[in-house]
């Protein structure tokens, strides 16, 4: 749970409301006098369920506590944040950068495109690069994928890039905080020698850092080094943080809607060469946390593209269960046989693994034939699939005595699963595939029993979601993943409101796209907290839309929410005038309408001719914009 939603939980909106207004009860909600507007009659709806609140007069806005306290207080979202933080006895973290440390970030970074641009300018035309060029040519690259993922050569003297960079003003301090020297006795001398080289870039196409591979021609005997060497941890690169390649496979991730991850920089290479530009690239590393979160933004669909060599390897099987657990969960509603509803948690995602052929690896599949890489990614399997599949093949392999802890292992993955049936049929067939004694069998079944508890025993009603705020939080998290998304819609979004989004981080995110629409610029501004939440609408699934049906698709979510709204507004009016009538005979309302209609009142209570008014507004503006609806979709 992120801070903002905590901080919504443990904060109730009546009693932070009421704090400032006088709150009556109004059926399940509680209404008053608008404290933003003056007002007679009260059109300040705070509801409890959904814990919002909403001016139906002169304001026409509403939001959350966050939004509250923001408008209450004249505030940003940043300090209406810390404010409820305070009360609700939560820390933050403050993620921000000084201006001085984006400075000195900027400065790495250009010290490490200088240092791109040197390497590649050595890979085209120095004599000793001449290895490098062959090498590149035997793996079937061509000329303009080495231009596009600018390849480089760093020659084999231990000052040639030191002294490219101090030539250019970069200082034997930035030299050596971005990684590119290592300090000698005199002085910094170059970490890359004698390599070929792959420019590793942040999301949004900055050189962060390198990867370095020997090469058999001009590798030292007397001095053997690692095959692969890698830029160190400096302020800019941590490999457990970047994906290669991203930058140029971000837009095909989106436009197909599916992001598939290899292991090594050539793999990734040979995949954009040969058109399938939707690929990254681990580096050689099992797949991080932060890895996933980078993909979160783009999508929810991952293919995890594993040699038959290490798809069941410990480290490969870490590698896909990182990335279950670190995609969120989302709560749908299941229909039981009773006819009851319950409330099931389920992966935000759809998560799937391709097994290569034995002793093919994703570059030779796709060199080869293009067409079998197609079709063993189509036909990846879901994980949990995978990891039984896996499971299994390992218990068939051992002796009977050591089949039950293999089984064991994998019991928590079985525990995870939310539909009950869906779990015993898995258990079923994994007794049975794996050749498991009854007794063995037994015992493992009252293992998974005491692993598994129903999800919604004990569980308080506050504590599920409401359907209703479920439903307008995600039509304003798909009204910002299309803003995200498609250029094209920018100059229409830019004439919304940010009142029109209700949840204070969605209109905190609005007004931020408005100053930068892109993305991956946007988050490393953001505060951790929101830039949490941009991750998650970034991942929502939205299709892929020609550029007319992307504004028919953001004119809809914002009327949709619109309407909504107004017909909130009419159940409101529409109980006002109910409670006048239980107050009061229809002949005496009749006679109090016509009265306060000639003059104004000097009782506090308003008007039943406001009341009245107000119903009828809101049914004839429902009505009105239902028609003009109409009138647009047939033209």
């Amino acid at each position: 749970m992120s801070a903002i939603d905590e901080i919504k939980q443990r904060i109730d909106i009546v009693d932070l409301i009421g704090e400032t207004v006088r709150l009556q009860r109004a059926g399940r909600n509680f209404k008053a006098l608008c404290p933003f507007h003056t007002e007679k009659t009260p059109s300040f709806i705070v509801s409890p369920d959904r814990q919002s609140w909403h001016c139906f007069g002169a304001c026409g806005t509403g939001g959350d506590v966050i939004t509250f306290v923001m408008k209450r207080d004249g505030v940003d979202f940043r300090e209406a944040l810390e404010t409820l933080a305070r009360r609700a006895g939560i820390a933050l973290s403050d993620t921000r950068r000084r201006p001085e440390e984006e400075d000195r970030r900027d400065r790495l970074v250009e010290a490490n495109e200088a240092a791109a641009l040197f390497f590649h300018h050595a890979l085209r035309e120095a004599a000793e690069a001449e290895p490098a060029r062959r090498y590149l040519q035997t793996r079937g690259l061509d000329a303009p994928t080495i231009e596009r993922f600018q390849l480089g050569f760093a020659p084999a003297a231990f000052e040639a890039l030191t002294a490219y960079l101090r030539g250019r003003g970069f200082s034997d301090q930035e030299i050596l905080e971005a990684g590119l020297a290592s300090p000698g006795d005199h002085g910094p001398y170059d970490r890359f020698r004698a390599r070929l080289m792959f420019p590793i870039r942040n999301e949004r196409g900055h050189v962060v850092g390198f990867g370095g591979r020997t090469l058999p021609e001009l590798e030292d005997p007397s001095r053997p080094g690692p095959k692969y060497l890698n830029t160190p941890q400096t302020p800019l690169f941590d490999k457990g943080g970047l994906l290669y390649a991203l930058d140029l496979a971000r837009e095909a991730i989106r436009a197909t809607g599916t992001a598939v991850i290899v292991e090594g920089y050539m793999d990734a290479i040979a995949a954009h060469q040969h058109g399938f530009s939707n690929v990254v690239a681990t580096m050689g590393t099992a797949l991080t946390e932060r890895q996933v979160s980078l993909l979160k933004r783009f999508t929810r669909n991952l293919v995890v593209a594993l040699d038959a060599d290490t798809a069941g390897s410990e480290a490969t099987l870490r590698g896909v269960e990182v990335i279950a657990g670190a995609v969120e969960r989302e709560t749908i509603p299941v229909p039981t046989w009773q006819g009851l509803i319950r409330h099931q948690q389920r992966l935000a995602a759809d998560i799937r693994v391709a097994a290569l052929p034995e002793g093919r690896d994703p570059d030779d599949v796709i060199r080869s034939d293009p067409g079998q890489w197609s079709r063993l990614v189509e036909g990846a399997r879901p994980v949990l699939d995978h990891l039984y599949a896996v499971t299994v093949a390992r218990a068939r392999a051992c002796p009977p005595v050591e089949r039950f802890k293999v089984l064991e292992a994998f019991l928590p993955t079985v525990a995870a699963i939310p539909d009950p049936l869906l779990q015993a049929q898995y258990l079923d067939r994994l007794l049975l595939d794996a050749g498991l004694s009854a007794p063995d069998r037994d015992e493992l079944r009252r293992a998974l029993r005491k692993m598994t508890r129903p999800s919604t025993r004990g569980e308080s009603p506050s504590a599920r979601p409401s359907p209703a705020l479920d439903a307008e939080a995600a039509r304003e998290a798909f009204c910002l993943a299309l803003l995200f998304r498609y250029p094209a819609v920018r100059e229409r979004g830019l004439r919304i409101s940010p009142e029109f989004f209700h949840l204070a981080e969605h209109r905190a995110l609005f007004l931020a796209w408005t100053q930068e629409p892109d993305a991956g610029v946007l988050a490393e501004r953001l505060q951790s907290e929101l830039r949490e939440r941009l991750e998650t609408i970034l991942a929502r699934r939205v299709p892929p839309l020609d550029e007319r049906r992307q504004l028919d698709a953001l004119e809809s979510c914002v009327w949709h929410l619109e309407q909504e709204r107004l017909r909130a507004w009419k159940r409101e009016t529409a109980l006002a005038v109910a409670d006048l009538e239980e107050r009061n005979s229809p002949s005496r309302l009749v006679e109090s309408t016509t009265a306060a209609s000639s003059g104004p009142t000097d009782t506090e209570e308003p008007a039943p001719a406001d009341v009245v008014r107000q119903d009828t507004e809101a049914g004839l503006l429902l009505h009105r914009r239902v028609l003009e609806w109409k009138r647009n979709v047939q033209s």
